[in-house]
C-alpha cells in the first residue's frame, strides 16, 4: 500500500537525496523481493518521466511568456528552448525538441496518458507512440483517443508497443481518415539518407523513403544479384552482390575502385610507417584499427587514386590537436579542416550531429578572432540556438592535457562543457609528435 503525500513543491535537492539513497543502497534481496524492487523502480522511472514532462512544459511556458511580456517578436518566443531542455537531459537539441513536443502534448492534450505515465502503467516510449500516432489529428480527436485508450487503466493493461501503436492508428483512421493521408505526405517529405558505424570497421547506409519505393529498390537489387549469380563465375553471396550494387549505382564506380570522393584518415607516423598499433581515425566514421587503416592506404596507393599527406601536430601525451600544416593559400579552408578534424562532431555536449558550421565562440562582432582557439564545429541547429538571446560561450586550453575546451552557457546560467577528442598519437616523452593525415584518399577530382 502506497500513500501519496503532497505537502510542498518538489525540489532538486529532494530528488538528489532520493538518488543518493538509491546509490548507497545495499541490494542483498531474495528473488521475490528483487522482482518487487525492479517493479517499484520501473514505477519510479515512469513517474519521473511524467514529472519531467510537466516541468518541461512549465519551463517552456515561463520562458516564452517572459519574452512575450518584454515585447519580443513572436518568432523569438520559443527560440533555444528545445536546446535548453536537451542539455538539461544530457541529450542533443534534436532530442530536446522531441521531449518538449511530448511534454506539450501530454500536459495540454493528453491528460489521461499523462495520468497513466504518472501511475507507472505506461513508460515514456509508449506515451511517445500514442503522441506520435495522434499528432496529425485535431486537438478534440486526440483527446477522444486519449480518453478511449487511457482513461481506464485496464484498456492497455499488458499491451505491447505494436498493440498500442495499432490501436491508436485504428482509432485515428476511424475518427479522421484524411489526417492519415496528410500524415503520409508529411512522412514522405522527411525522406532522407543516413549513416552510422557498425562493428568491425563496417557501417550502415540507410535510406528512408516510401514503402513502394523501398520494395521496388529491394526487388531490383535482388533480381540483378540473381542474374549475376546465375551467370556463374562469381564467388560472392547474394547479400554481398546486392551491397556492392548499391555502392556502384550510387557512385558510378565499381566496388573495387573505391569511392570517388575525399576521405580523410588520421594516423600516427609510427603506426603508418613502423607498424605501430595505435588506432587511426577516419573522418565521418570514427576510430578504426591500425591494420585496417594501413590496408586502406596500401590498397589506395596500389590504385590510380590521388593521395596527399598533410602533417598534423598534436600534444605528445594527450593527443590534443595544436596545428595543421596547410598546403592551401585559402586560410579559412585550412582552418575549417583543422576544426573539423579536432572536433569530429558538433561540440555541443551530447550532440553527435555532423559539423555544418564553423562558429566563432566569442562572436566576431564582439572582437572574436577567426582562429582555431575561438572556433568550434557545430551542427546547424546548435549554431542557430546559440545565436539566440541569452546564450554565451567561451573557450580555453585544458592545462592538464592541452585539449581545446568549449563551454556553453544557457540563458538560465547553466553551463555545459565539452573537450575536443584526442588525436590517435603514440604516447612519447618528446616535445613534439607528428600525426600524418592521409588526405585526398579516393579523390577523383585531383589532377
Amino acid at each position: 500500500m502506497v500513500t501519496a503525500v503532497q505537502d510542498s513543491p518538489l525540489t532538486p535537492d529532494e530528488v538528489l537525496r532520493f538518488v543518493a539513497r538509491l546509490q548507497a543502497s545495499d541490494l542483498d534481496v531474495d528473488a521475490a523481493a528483487g522482482i518487487d524492487l525492479i517493479s517499484a523502480l520501473e514505477t519510479v522511472k515512469c513517474a519521473s518521466v511524467a514529472t519531467q514532462a510537466v516541468v518541461t512544459d512549465a519551463v517552456a511556458t515561463a520562458i516564452s511568456n517572459e519574452r512575450r511580456e518584454r515585447g519580443k517578436p513572436k518568432a523569438q518566443w520559443h527560440n533555444g528552448i528545445a536546446s535548453q531542455i536537451g542539455l538539461a537531459r544530457r541529450e542533443s537539441p534534436n532530442r530536446g525538441g522531441t521531449h518538449l513536443g511530448l511534454a506539450r502534448a501530454l500536459v495540454h492534450e493528453m491528460p489521461h496518458t499523462l495520468a497513466r505515465l504518472k501511475a507507472g502503467e505506461l513508460n515514456e516510449w509508449r506515451a511517445m507512440i500514442l503522441a506520435r500516432e495522434t499528432a496529425c489529428l485535431t486537438v478534440d480527436d486526440r483527446r477522444t483517443i486519449d480518453a478511449r485508450l487511457c482513461a481506464d487503466p485496464a484498456t492497455l493493461a499488458g499491451a505491447g508497443d505494436r498493440t498500442i501503436e495499432g490501436r491508436a492508428r485504428a482509432l485515428a483512421n476511424e475518427l479522421d481518415a484524411a489526417s492519415q493521408v496528410k500524415r503520409r505526405a508529411k512522412a514522405y517529405a522527411a525522406r532522407r539518407t543516413s549513416t552510422r558505424p557498425a562493428p568491425e570497421s563496417m557501417g550502415f547506409f540507410t535510406v528512408l523513403t516510401s514503402m513502394e519505393k523501398m520494395v521496388c529498390m529491394w526487388a531490383t537489387l535482388r533480381r540483378d544479384a540473381d542474374t549475376i549469380i546465375n551467370s556463374g563465375g562469381d564467388t560472392r553471396t547474394r547479400d554481398q552482390i546486392m551491397a556492392d550494387l548499391v555502392f556502384e549505382r550510387i557512385t558510378g564506380a565499381s566496388a573495387a575502385q573505391g569511392p570517388p570522393v575525399t576521405v580523410d584518415i588520421v594516423i600516427s607516423d609510427s603506426t603508418l610507417l613502423a607498424g605501430g598499433d595505435t588506432s587511426a581515425y577516419m573522418h565521418g566514421y570514427g576510430d578504426i584499427p591500425s591494420d585496417v587503416a594501413r590496408q586502406l592506404i596500401r590498397d589506395t596507393l596500389d590504385s590510380e587514386t590521388h593521395v596527399a599527406l598533410r602533417r598534423l601536430y598534436a600534444h605528445p601525451k594527450s593527443g590534443a590537436l595544436t596545428a595543421v600544416e596547410s598546403t592551401s593559400r585559402a586560410f579559412p579552408t585550412a582552418l575549417g579542416r583543422l576544426i573539423d578534424l579536432r572536433d569530429r562532431t558538433c561540440r555541443t555536449p551530447w550532440c553527435d550531429a555532423p559539423i555544418r558550421h564553423h562558429d566563432h565562440i566569442r562572436p566576431h562582432s564582439a572582437g572574436g578572432r577567426t582562429s582555431a582557439e575561438n572556433g568550434a564545429g557545430l551542427c546547424a541547429a546548435c549554431n542557430y540556438a546559440k545565436e539566440g538571446e541569452g546564450w554565451t560561450a567561451e573557450a580555453w586550453r585544458d592545462k592538464r592535457n592541452a585539449r581545446h575546451r568549449y563551454r556553453l552557457i544557457s540563458p538560465t546560467g547553466h553551463s555545459y562543457d565539452s573537450s575536443a577528442p584526442p588525436m590517435p598519437v603514440v604516447e612519447l616523452y618528446s616535445s613534439t609528435i607528428e600525426n600524418v593525415m592521409i588526405t585526398g584518399l579516393f579523390d577523383d577530382d585531383a589532377a
